[in-house]
């Protein structure tokens, strides 16, 4: 395992949860100022800690045999040995990267001399010693060996962390060409130009894409991760609309509600792209507040903490501070007796829940003042059934509130997913029929508004900060999805036979289809965290890796496919749509769907599926 930190930039296979805290216990640890961020870089440490820990919290004892002097030994010069090739990548990664080389090339040096002196602290054949003594102890310097230990980990832990510095470096200047070209595609007057241009920009995308990536994923902050991954799903859904937007725009370039149109797809994807920024550089430019107010969920958790705590202390807390928090908890069920969407039966059984805490948290305070100054058992007692009677009516309203924000969104989901609206759009915008168009963005401004709400209270009974976090991205889709489809219909209707107009109110029409799509996984999600069933996620690691694994230690180049390649690559994978689609549609017709054949079939026809679309 020791060998682990020489791979690539560091990246251990495998490894636990654990980073350098696991060094703790034997009085290690990595400068408090290096913050690790990052589960690659976490992970890297964690074999490191492991050996240096069997080395630190080995105990002296009067006689040692031989194969056990020499099994420690093996270790520190393991350790040495790891050390050296994790190294010669650092020296790699500082030759490549000028603006960071003495930093790193001092971080390398001081781990190359810790990893040699734990070596020759743990080496047999330096113990100074007759043959027949039979009290050898090893470590003979024990302090020394701790100081180099120490010392190790922390230049180590400075290489891992000047190399994420890289990362965060690639995605920055990755998006700001992706922003400079965006100011180019805004300003073009001619298709061939901006054909041009947007060819580059898919480029840019691309590699912006896998960039930040690779980093969500390796994110260890799972609410980062969440703004992360909904930020990228912004711009991967913007860029075909920027396309059709912007196209549009130059077929139409007196038409306003076009210029709307394109206008709202640049702002977003600008405001997209300095989210990732500020995930990235952990920055924050905009104030600290990013998060939207406390959901009912995290409210009634840390409230009923509090009161639990009781039981330990009956003076960590004033009563007041407890009311506060229930008057916090209410003010935000209003939120669903207010909303025209909660049934009557919901909102009744919300109201008597609200009315029943309150009573409880007074009953728990008379008892709890009680037994601040005398602290009798019967009083111990009361207040042990007080503040069971609390918290149960407490988990009733969180069932309540859950079951109003839970059923709603299944309703109206299964109401909406016929895209009635949408389809109709489509046909009066075809047909150049204003009015009719008129009335149908109408309705689709009371479905947002419907969509927007229900994303609202889901939030409050998500049960995670990330599912927090996906709500809140939800709601600002349909948000601002909605009035793009609208301006996009107007142009359609003010330009029936414009067939780039159609596409436009197409592309539009499918991201509304998809957020909608998402939401009933969101709702599923949010039903198994209320349920108690979450999946374990992979992990997956981003560190630059700038050579092979192993002594050649040259910058590997990214492969890049050029345009003849790629449209082969794209065909193959389209063909391969189509068969699989035959291959169904053929399948479905065979009466006895339990035939062995019918069932190969229609795996072989999954996984070619499956296949077609990695290849996209």
């Amino acid at each position: 395992v020791a060998g682990s930190p020489g791979k690539g930039s560091g990246a251990p296979e495998g490894g636990g949860g654990a980073g350098v805290s696991s060094s703790s216990s034997s009085g290690l640890g990595a400068d408090a100022g290096l913050e690790i961020r990052t589960r690659s870089v976490e992970q890297t440490l964690v074999p490191l800690v492991s050996q240096i820990t069997t080395l630190i919290n080995h105990k002296d004892k009067p006689k040692r045999s031989d194969k056990t002097l020499q099994a420690i030994q093996r270790v520190g010069q393991a350790v040495n040995l790891a050390v050296g090739r994790f190294v010669t990548v650092g020296e790699a990664i500082a030759n490549e990267n000028h603006e960071l080389k003495e930093e790193m090339s001092i971080a390398c040096i001081e781990a190359r001399r810790a990893g040699e002196t734990i070596a020759q602290l743990t080496d047999v054949a330096n113990l100074d010693h007759p043959e027949s003594d039979s009290h050898i102890t090893i470590f003979t310097d024990k302090t020394g060996v701790v100081k180099a230990a120490r010392l190790l980990l922390s230049s180590v832990t400075k290489v891992l962390v000047l190399a994420d510095r890289i990362v965060i470096k690639q995605i920055i200047t990755s998006r700001n060409k992706v922003l400079a070209t965006m100011e180019q595609l805004e300003k073009v007057s001619s298709f061939q130009e901006f054909v041009q241009i947007f060819s580059q920009f898919g480029n840019e995308m691309v590699e912006f894409a896998h960039l930040t990536g690779d980093r969500q994923n390796d994110l260890k902050d799972e609410k980062k991760k969440a703004r992360m991954a909904a930020s990228r799903a912004v711009l991967e859904k913007c860029t075909m609309m920027l396309l059709t937007a912007s196209k549009t725009c130059l077929r139409h370039p007196d038409c306003e509600s076009a210029r709307i149109n394109k206008d709202g797809v640049f702002h977003r994807m600008r405001l997209a792209l300095e989210q990732v920024i500020e995930i990235v550089t952990d920055s924050r430019p905009n104030g600290e507040n990013e998060m939207a107010p406390i959901s009912i969920y995290s409210g009634i958790k840390e409230f009923k903490n509090k009161v639990e705590g009781l039981r330990e202390n009956l003076y960590f807390l004033s009563k007041e501070n407890l009311s506060t928090m229930l008057e916090v908890i209410l003010e935000h069920t209003e939120d669903f007796t207010d909303s025209a969407y909660t049934s009557h039966e919901h909102r009744e059984h919300i109201l008597e829940l609200s009315k029943q805490a309150k009573m409880e948290l007074e009953q728990l305070v008379s008892v709890w003042m009680q037994a601040q100054n005398q602290k009798t058992k019967d009083l111990m007692e009361d207040l042990e059934v007080a503040i069971l009677k609390t918290c149960q009516c407490m988990n009733e309203l969180k069932r309540e509130v859950h079951s109003a924000a839970t059923s709603l969104a299944a309703d109206l989901l299964k109401y909406h997913m016929d895209h009635m609206v949408l389809k109709a759009l489509k046909i009066t915008g075809v047909e150049g029929n204003l009015e009719a168009v008129a009335e149908y963005t109408c309705k689709l401004s009371e479905q947002k508004e419907q969509l927007v709400e229900m994303c609202r209270l889901l939030r409050h009974v998500s049960g995670t900060e990330p599912l927090e976090i996906t709500c809140i991205h939800a709601e600002d889709t349909f948000q601002v999805t909605g009035p793009q489809i609208i301006s996009a219909a107007e142009t359609l209707a003010l330009h029936p036979s414009s067939k780039i107009a159609k596409e436009n109110l197409e592309v539009f029409c499918e991201a509304w289809e998809s957020q909608l799509s998402d939401m009933s996984m969101l709702l599923r999600e949010i039903n198994d965290v209320f349920e108690g069933r979450r999946g374990e996620k992979r992990v997956y690691l981003s560190l630059p890796r700038p050579g092979k694994h192993n002594a050649n230690l040259k910058a590997l180049k990214p492969v890049k496919l050029d345009t003849e390649e790629q449209a082969k690559i794209a065909k193959l994978g389209l063909e391969l749509h189509l068969l699989t689609s035959d291959v169904d549609s053929e399948t479905e017709k065979w009466e006895n769907q339990e035939n062995d054949i019918v069932q190969h079939g229609q795996g072989m026809s999954s996984m070619a599926y499956s296949m077609y679309l990695f290849t996209r």
